[in-house]
């Protein structure tokens, strides 16, 4: 109840996902975001509510919050451009374009004359979709992701070649290509490739079915907020008004028009959630075709240990799918490049402008060894002062 607002840096599930229990606990101030973030919240907190009453009614819980909470925080939330000062007083507020997904922030908090950094989740500026990262203002102390703050991205150059040839063998084989991917950002990435894809003639004709109604949503306010995009990127400029699509390309919202994709003749590309196997209409896919030798199953996104992609990508002979073993016969590709996160040498360029105003660095939102990593190589690259805070640590500024 004492909390004045709260400032969205982007729409990722795990930077909003709490908003509405902490609406529900009391909460009765402000959030603030960019514009298309709260488009994103408002469809990605729907479907989160959706899935939360499901368990909790399964494991006989009361949910940590329900759609009149999400609604609630609709009312509430207020947007706001790149670069423009909010003023509340006693402090002051500055979102800057983060590269990370669209309408995504990272944050300039000015209070007590200190200037405090926020980063949010950075932007990989390889995929050209996303406009640049802004660059850091100057500032005393910044708080920074590390996700990626011990390693390197695979050369992304590469990419729209490797999906071209991944499409070009299963058609060549006459088989059904599957892709499990994340309904935010990286359908989108994908439908912007393949629609360069069949412009430039570089793949054959072949049916792609976009079969998550998440993403078809998500991909609604992609074209919304196109401005935000980096449309003066040659390779956009080049497509037609809309880079989401292109002939031959079928969005499919209901169960009918899914289970109908399996009435199609092969070849055919499948892109459907959930983007780790571990859920969504993907498995009824993988289900009818892992088994063919003839199909492809195509990963472009990180595959956690314990879930189904990862079994898959691991070489395992048979999986489980609703309660059925079903043999792994078909053919199993990767293409690496796809993250939407900077990695550890973008993050220090980022960084490095503000080596002589920077009093201290804390890095937050990465597993532990990715934070200590970077750390290190902030202190040696950078001669900054870099902390690993722990759980329930505090700082006197």
């Amino acid at each position: 109840k004492e909390i004045k607002a709260v400032f969205v840096t982007h729409s990722h599930l795990d930077h909003i996902g709490r908003i509405p229990q902490l609406y529900k606990n009391g909460f009765r101030g402000e959030v603030y975001s960019t514009i298309p973030t709260k488009d994103f919240a408002r469809i990605l907190l729907e479907d989160s509510e959706r899935i939360l009453f499901k368990e909790a009614e399964r494991e006989n819980q009361k949910p940590i919050y329900d759609l009149n909470d999400v609604e609630a925080v609709g009312r509430i939330w207020k947007t706001q451009e790149y670069r423009r000062p909010l003023d509340f007083g006693d402090f002051k507020i500055t979102f800057y374009d983060a590269g990370h997904i669209l309408g995504s922030a990272f944050i300039l908090l000015e209070a007590e004359g200190k200037k405090i950094i926020f980063s949010g989740d950075l932007g990989n500026p390889a995929p050209s979709l996303m406009k640049p990262t802004d660059e850091i203002p100057a500032a005393d102390y910044c708080l920074m992701e590390s996700t990626y703050g011990d390693r390197l991205h695979h050369d992304n150059v590469s990419r729209e070649d490797a999906l071209e040839d991944v499409v070009e063998n299963s058609v060549k084989n006459n088989g059904v290509l599957m892709i499990p991917a994340f309904a935010m950002e990286r359908t989108q990435e994908l439908l912007y490739l393949f629609n360069d894809l069949v412009k430039n003639k570089k793949i054959p004709d072949v049916p792609v079915y976009i079969d998550s109604p998440l993403a078809i949503k998500l991909t609604d306010v992609y074209k919304k907020y196109e401005n935000y995009l980096n449309l003066s990127h040659p390779a956009i400029a080049s497509l037609h008004k809309d880079i989401f699509s292109f002939p031959n390309v079928h969005l499919t919202l209901t169960k009918e028009e899914s289970k109908a994709i399996n009435d199609t003749p092969s070849p055919k590309v499948i892109m459907a959630g959930s983007g780790m196997s571990n859920g969504g209409r993907i498995l009824h896919h993988e289900l009818r075709y892992l088994s063919g030798p003839e199909n492809s199953i195509l990963f472009v996104g990180y595959q956690a240990a314990g879930t189904m992609g990862k079994a898959i990508l691991d070489g395992a002979q048979e999986v489980r799918i609703f309660g059925e073993t079903v043999p792994v016969r078909c053919r199993i590709e990767q293409i690496s490049g796809y993250s939407a996160h900077a990695d550890q040498e973008e993050l220090l360029d980022w960084l490095k402008p503000d080596r002589e105003s920077l009093k201290k660095v804390f890095l937050v939102h990465g597993e532990e060894e990715s934070s200590r990593v970077l750390a290190q190589k902030i202190r040696d690259g950078l001669a900054l002062n870099a902390v690993v805070p722990g759980i329930g640590d505090s700082f006197e500024l």
